[in-house]
């Protein structure tokens, strides 16, 4: 969707602001300079086994959607728009070829093939984690179908031939190092020779037109060249060749996004909201490829932006795609009738691989906290994907919100789910030479083999409906180093024990608490985060409409109606059931559920509280 014009007052009053924000001295903004350690390494796929049942269910939904589709079906935008022979059914929506489409009165055709190259990436990673042959097969079998189907009449014809090769990339670069394709890389150079031509010279942003003759069908301005750089980046760093490394330098941008967040001045207003966010994991890789300070304080101070002035409750953001001007209460408008809050499976994606860099690079666990929100908020209860493209699309966090399907089949959020489902694990735990961080609180087992040790950390919890995280070690050999456990930053009085002994370590909310020891088989840690209910408002200038919150959990109220409630009323909520609570209004009970466990029954996410 296109983003909200401004008008030239606005353009020119921020204008003025970045050149006084850029005369400005570095050092006396940003206090903090480039981190001196290491990052923090991420687990192999293969390394970490979830056992929740919620997130093991959409990592099996959707691998069994995409290990069902027709390939003819998935070659056929290719072949067609290459002016090659394209037998078989189209596979509808987003994904077709209609050579007609026109976006005033179309929703199939609007990205033929868009999505194939998210689908090769969430398979290959499915791989990863279970080592299947049938997936690893599927994977080489689609990538050499797809180099035998395109030619460059698919990048010439596609209004988003910057989108489209992006993704490609993706499914190339993870195809060749999740699922070990051996031609994936020469695909990738067959790609890029195809693609380039068809691209701008530099970063575009959404706003602006540049392809010639196509001034006046605004469509063709929605492509998304400024978010080429992360997987450039990635398949440098994978060993793709320098070629892409400068590819991605020649698509960060620089002028009008990362300069501007570099000093702190806020460029979010107006912007398309997942794609402009997902660009910040350009700005990371950049960080992480050449060591550039700036697009980490670009990062930084956008992710600090996103938070405080862009979100809800539930760490969702960008209701009707669009970011919004802090400080005038434009969010909380949006409540009124707008039911596309949150794009909720490419806005997870974008949130959780940019939480994820941050946290390795600065280790601050606020950066986990936030992708706990998010996930436990919004992708995590998203509805399954159907065989026939049926995808959920937006969270609602209106008045009066309804979670359901997209009238859209296969649209960009069919593609991010499975990458999603798959991403779970390498969020969970962290690792560098010597120690180990836990951030996320699941069931799960990770696998690390620190020198001549191999070592398992075994989460059992029913968190975060339980307070209580229990961890079990097992050691091949006994092994001193420190696990450093995330303390959400809502938490009160948090308690830590190991075999049962309370350990006198700091437990300050917000931060990794690190437990030292000689660690063995048998081993136990308990750590105990106490829950307590709190409002959240939606923005400073409506401090009266709020949500509930226990924990990192948003409590929806499971009513169509909107509620006449009190602040008191609210705080006294009770747990009537296992993931149910109930709060008594003047009206009578209204029961309250997370997002994980609401089905087709309408809900609230804020309400006026006197």
């Amino acid at each position: 969707m296109a983003p909200t014009p401004i008008s030239r007052r606005e353009f020119l009053q921020r204008a003025a602001a970045l050149s006084t924000a850029l005369a400005l001295h570095r050092s006396e903004l940003f206090a903090s300079e480039s981190p001196a350690t290491a990052p923090l390494d991420l687990f192999n796929y293969g390394d970490v086994t979830i056992t929740s049942p919620l997130h093991q269910g959409q990592l099996g939904n959707t691998h069994e959607v995409l290990m069902g589709l027709n390939e003819d079906s998935l070659m056929k935008p290719f072949r067609a728009m290459s002016g090659l022979p394209a037998p078989g059914d189209d596979l509808g929506g987003w994904y077709m070829y209609k050579p007609d489409y026109d976006y005033r009165k179309d929703s199939a055709g609007l990205c033929p093939g868009g999505t194939f190259g998210q689908w090769v990436s969430a398979l290959s990673r499915d791989h990863a984690i279970t080592g299947d042959a049938a997936t690893r097969e599927k994977v080489l079998r689609l990538n050499l179908l797809y180099a035998q189907s395109v030619a460059s009449g698919f990048f010439e014809k596609n209004r988003f031939p910057a989108y489209c090769y992006d993704k490609l990339v993706c499914g190339l670069i993870d195809a060749h190092q999740f699922a070990h394709d051996p031609d994936a890389f020469e695909i990738l150079q067959h790609t890029t020779d195809l693609a380039v031509s068809n691209l701008p010279p530099h970063a575009v942003d959404r706003e602006q037109s540049w392809r010639p003759g196509k001034e006046n069908d605004i469509s063709y301005n929605w492509d998304e060249s400024y978010t080429l750089p992360e997987n450039l980046f990635l398949a440098y760093q994978r060993g793709a060749g320098e070629r892409y490394k400068q590819l991605a330098i020649r698509f960060l941008d620089d002028s009008t996004y990362f300069d501007p967040l570099a000093v702190g001045v806020n460029v979010f207003p107006g912007k398309h909201a997942y794609s402009y966010v997902n660009a910040l994991n350009s700005a990371m890789q950049a960080d992480l490829t050449l060591g550039s300070e700036k697009h980490l304080r670009a990062a930084r101070n956008a992710f600090e932006m996103l938070v405080t002035t862009q979100s809800f409750a539930t760490g969702g953001w960008g209701p009707d795609e669009t970011l919004r001007e802090p400080g005038t209460g434009a969010l909380a408008a949006t409540l009124v009738d707008q039911h596309k809050s949150f794009e909720t499976p490419c806005g997870a994606y974008a949130h959780f691989k940019l939480t994820r860099s941050l946290l390795r690079v600065t280790r601050d666990a606020r950066y986990g906290d936030s992708m706990e929100r998010v996930m436990f908020n919004t992708v995590l209860g998203a509805k399954p994907l159907k065989s026939d493209g049926t995808a959920f699309y937006y969270s609602d966090y209106s008045f009066k919100g309804q979670k359901g399907y997209s009238n859209h089949h296969w649209p960009c959020c069919s593609g991010t789910l499975p990458q999603v489902a798959a991403d779970y694990r390498i969020s969970a735990s962290f690792h560098d030479e010597q120690d180990l961080y836990v951030n996320l609180y699941l069931p799960c087992v990770v696998r690390w083999t620190r020198g001549r040790s191999r070592v398992e950390l075994a989460q059992t919890s029913a968190y975060p409906y339980d307070t209580d995280v229990r961890i079990h070690i097992t050691c091949s050999h006994p092994e001193e180093f420190t696990v450093h456990l995330r303390i959400p930053a809502w938490t009160n009085n948090p308690a830590l024990a190991v075999n049962g002994k309370r350990q006198s370590v700091t437990l300050t909310p917000g931060t990794f608490a690190a437990v030292r020891r000689p660690w063995r088989s048998g081993d136990v840690i308990d750590l105990d985060l106490p829950m307590t209910l709190h409002l959240e408002p939606i923005d400073p200038q409506h401090p009266d409409i709020v949500a509930l919150m226990y924990g990192p959990m948003v409590l929806f109220q499971n009513t169509a109606a909107t509620p006449a409630v009190t602040r008191a009323q609210l705080l006294a909520t009770k747990g009537t059931a296992p993931h149910q609570w109930q709060v008594e209004t003047v009206a009578g009970p209204i029961a309250l559920l997370p997002f994980t466990e609401i089905s087709d029954q309408a809900y609230t996410t804020y309400v006026h509280a006197t």
